[in-house]
């Protein structure tokens, strides 16, 4: 891992509490995971789909590495604090076994500390020692995984569901998945292809039609899918109808537009004002809403996120 990558890169995220397991997997502890054991508040997921937040794995098996250089995105990139490294060159990868048990291993470790915590709901914090829900996500791109239909299958042989989150631009790791994880999420922040090169930032050619044959891709799933819109204020949020032409292309279960938060290696490329308000996602929700004929079952103010289906009611996964 070191070799690929400059070694401050490293000690910045171990500072940031990552947890690196093998070669280029990490696990971190979730904001929502602390919420809910020691306030006993939980992250929108929970409240939508019913997964548990304090028993959620979140982790990626690509830490290091991406096909899109997002704007908003909070993870480390190559350039950042003038650090650079060829996120296309690719590690040795590790074994899905081995990233299972380092990951779970590693999420044992960061719960150790819960005992002494004031607060802590200690009934929570034995349950999350088992922890049942991975979300496949965390930073990097996970399709860039060669062995992810394996990683998939790991955690749904130890009884895990699955969140799958990717950005679109390598469709054929999705188009060979043998086993479908519990949902698939695909992250889409442009509506054309200048937007998606201003936004998005490509590391490969052709990612913009990449993306768009993942969409093409997604009406063949038999899992809940779901289109995430990473929303910034003066970049993306103004156009809600000319995001409807992608949804029409997948059409997918789900559709959860979201506010890009200031956090993390962001706020070197972004500014506080980009972050949009609960409401004005409620009003881009609305818009998409009336164009495409989804209907807006559920909101999490606190994570400024809404979520649309053309469902009744939200599908509970746990």
């Amino acid at each position: 891992m070191q070799s690929l990558v400059p070694d401050e890169i490293i000690r910045m995220l171990l500072r940031q509490k990552y947890h690196l397991v093998g070669n280029h997997s990490a696990v971190k502890r979730c904001r929502w995971l602390y919420n809910s054991i020691v306030q006993d508040r939980t992250c929108y997921k929970q409240k939508f789909y019913g997964i548990k937040s304090h028993r959620c794995l979140q982790m990626t098996p690509s830490v290091f590495h991406c096909t899109l250089s997002c704007v908003f995105c909070w993870r480390a990139q190559s350039g950042d604090h003038d650090l650079r490294w060829d996120e296309t060159r690719l590690p040795e990868w590790n074994e899905p076994e081995e990233i299972i048990d380092g990951c779970i291993r590693e999420q044992k470790r960061i719960l150790t500390g819960y005992k002494a915590t004031p607060n802590a709901d200690q009934n929570k914090r034995l349950e999350a020692v088992t922890p049942k829900h991975a979300a496949i996500s965390l930073t990097g791109e996970p399709t860039l995984y060669p062995h992810l239909d394996g990683l998939i299958k790991g955690f749904h042989r130890r009884g895990f569901t699955t969140f799958l989150v990717s950005n679109g631009t390598v469709p054929e790791t999705l188009s060979n998945l043998s086993e479908e994880p519990t949902q698939l999420y695909i992250s889409v922040s442009a509506f054309d292809k200048k937007k998606f090169s201003q936004v998005c930032r490509p590391n490969v050619p052709d990612a913009w039609e990449k993306l768009n044959e993942t969409l093409s891709l997604l009406p063949s799933f038999k899992c809940p899918t779901v289109i995430r819109f990473t929303l910034a204020r003066h970049l993306n949020l103004e156009y809600p109808k000319l995001f409807a032409q992608l949804v029409r292309k997948a059409n997918p279960t789900y559709l959860e537009p979201k506010a890009y938060m200031h956090v993390g290696f962001s706020r070197l490329r972004m500014d506080y004002s980009n972050m949009p308000t609960h409401r004005e996602i409620k009003d881009f929700a609305a818009q998409l809403s009336t164009e495409m004929g989804y209907n807006l079952l559920d909101e999490a103010p606190d994570s400024r996120v809404v979520l649309l289906s053309r469902l009744e009611k939200a599908i509970k996964l746990a």
